[in-house]
């Protein structure tokens, strides 16, 4: 009898003020089981660094998708992740050669597929391959941060990746939103509009 693939995704980056929204999604091989799988927020980031090594490495299949912050202001914070999450699977299917059996998808709704989809709140703490997608999504954005931060130190993405902290408003207040902020979320919004007046 042929397996079943099934395949875990989840986000990171919903909240942000700045850049994309990244998704991950995952079919974990039974034969290469990785030990301590978890949601990627109760993980430290050399943990998570760690198991993102080693699910690119284990996984039988895995795959990335994003959406812009310019995607995101057109379409909205929701629509642009359920759009990540359908790039991830459909990247993941690129390199596995085939559509997994379902998709679990971690949150209260699913994205479009062509594929059975369940979803499950809290998903990233329940099922495995939902876990190892939400490493490495939050990996890739960090990642990204980072890379971000190299562009525009002075915001300090390296530090806060991107979210609403007190530094990051300081620092908008002060320099206003670079390309990459995410215009239409308010505390964005409330500067560029400042700064029209």
């Amino acid at each position: 009898m042929s397996a079943i693939w099934i395949c875990g995704v989840d986000e990171a980056g919903r909240g942000p003020l700045v850049g994309s929204v990244v998704a991950g999604a995952v079919i974990l091989d039974p034969d290469q089981p990785i030990m301590g799988l978890k949601d990627s927020k109760k993980l430290s980031p050399a943990r998570r660094e760690n198991l993102y090594a080693e699910i690119i490495l284990k996984a039988k299949a895995w795959g990335i998708g994003e959406a812009s912050a310019q995607e995101i202001d057109q379409i909205n914070i929701l629509q642009a992740t359920m759009l990540a999450m359908q790039r991830a699977v459909e990247d993941l299917v690129k390199k596995f050669g085939q559509w997994p059996h379902k998709a679990l998808i971690d949150g209260n709704r699913c994205p479009k597929l062509p594929i059975a989809s369940e979803a499950i709140v809290k998903g990233d703490a329940k099922e495995p391959a939902i876990s190892a997608a939400s490493i490495l999504a939050k990996v890739t954005r960090d990642h990204q941060m980072q890379s971000l931060h190299a562009l525009y130190p002075h915001y300090g993405f390296a530090q806060h990746m991107g979210y609403p902290t007190e530094a990051h408003f300081a620092a908008l207040k002060q320099y206003g939103a670079c390309n990459e902020h995410r215009r239409t979320f308010s505390p964005v919004r409330a500067v560029l509009e400042g700064s029209s007046k």
